[in-house]
């Protein structure tokens, strides 16, 4: 075997490497600039908004025969990590535009999948993912929120929860209880595709949160919130094993949004005591602060690596996918939290300050570790696969 085929192994294509460098200087041009009063102002980061949608990178999952470009698993968590580099709510356009469509993309008909991805695929909507309730966070399948079937529509009613990019988004894919008798509860709960415009949905006031503040976390509400009949994705009561299976796809891009946090903070760090001095001397010459640097970077090269495995276990379907997922998503962000706090440390006063990124990057790595599952959860799954 040629070395070079040794080596093509193990790495990313050509292709990805390209779109790594692509959407990096997009990031650093267009998107970083803005990182900072995006946080301050608790707005959404419309300029982020613009240049992924102008660069195509907005929603690369989407596949060619709706509109997108086709992107397999690997390059969309590196187009998600390299935009949470430098800003973490910016990244959640992606990545959740890959949540709320994955159910769609996975189990939906091909009229509704023609109905709802090209527009998602051009940018001229988003698409958020709404399961969790106030009530039915870990325990999802405690839902309130039913449909009922009224002729040849459906007809919602409840609130959701904590729902990502909510009030900008233009599609919702829904998770409602269809059969509240069903034998076991999520075998009752089914998934639904819902527009802003439909009559009886509204959403409710931002939340106010410790970080990811350029991206809007609301509730939703449907009172009698009536959608066509072929909105429902696949047959009814199959909402929840759809849910599952998106999970799989979608907490390796979780993992990657970690990654990119870290990565950002580590970048920043390393500058930062590479120029300091404290004693007559670079801070970069202190032995215990090289053990620093050095931890945080095999760390996240770590979680890097554990990343980009899972997505391509996703792509090929792999059996150990469900594990790999909470794995990467855990392991990165965990080590999010770990790295940022360890970033603001090496930075001192100047860390703690809105003077740098630093301080932004650590409130919004916190959210990985909970949000598509916590943590906690995420050791669960890990442990009923292996022990299945």
């Amino acid at each position: 075997m040629s070395p070079s085929a040794e080596t093509a192994l193990f790495a990313l294509t050509e292709d990805q490497r390209d779109i790594r460098a692509a959407v990096r200087e997009i990031a650093e041009a267009e998107i970083a600039p803005h990182a900072a009063d995006v946080d301050e102002r608790e707005r959404y980061p419309v300029e982020a908004e613009k240049a992924l949608v102008s660069t195509g990178f907005n929603a690369v999952h989407i596949p060619e025969e709706y509109g997108g470009a086709g992107a397999d698993a690997v390059t969309t968590v590196i187009v998600i990590e390299e935009v949470a580099r430098v800003c973490g709510s910016s990244s959640l356009i992606p990545a959740v535009n890959k949540l709320g469509s994955m159910p769609i993309i996975l189990s939906a008909s091909e009229e509704l999948k023609a109905q709802v991805l090209p527009s998602i695929a051009s940018g001229e909507a988003t698409i958020s993912y709404a399961l969790s309730e106030r009530e039915a966070g870990s325990d999802a399948v405690s839902m309130r929120t039913r449909a009922v079937r009224d002729g040849d529509d459906w007809v919602l009613n409840g609130t959701k929860a904590w729902i990502t990019n909510a009030g900008v988004s233009r599609w919702y894919t829904v998770m409602a209880v269809t059969d509240p008798d069903a034998a076991k509860p999520a075998q009752g709960i089914s998934a639904f595709v819902v527009h802003a415009d439909d009559p009886g949905f509204e959403v409710g006031p931002k939340e106010r949160k410790l970080g990811i503040k350029g991206s809007p976390t609301r509730e939703i509400h449907l009172q009698q919130c009536r959608i066509p009949g072929d909105r429902i994705i696949g047959e009814p009561g199959t909402g929840f094993r759809t849910a599952l299976a998106t999970l799989d796809h979608t907490r390796p891009t979780i993992g990657a949004q970690a990654v990119g946090l870290a990565q950002g903070a580590l970048d920043v760090a390393v500058a930062y005591v590479k120029e300091r001095k404290q004693f007559g001397r670079h801070l970069a010459e202190f032995q215990g602060l090289q053990f620093m640097i050095a931890d945080m970077a095999m760390a996240v090269e770590a979680s890097r690596t554990l990343v980009y495995q899972a997505a391509a276990a996703t792509e090929r379907g792999d059996a150990n996918a469900t594990f790999l997922a909470s794995a990467a998503k855990t392991l990165a962000s965990d080590t999010a939290m770990k790295v940022t706090t360890d970033a603001v440390q090496l930075l001192g006063g100047a860390g703690y300050t809105r003077d740098y990124p630093v301080e932004r990057m650590m409130r919004d790595a916190k959210i990985t570790q909970i949000y598509e599952g916590t943590n906690q959860v995420q050791r669960l799954v890990m442990a009923r696969a292996l022990l299945r």
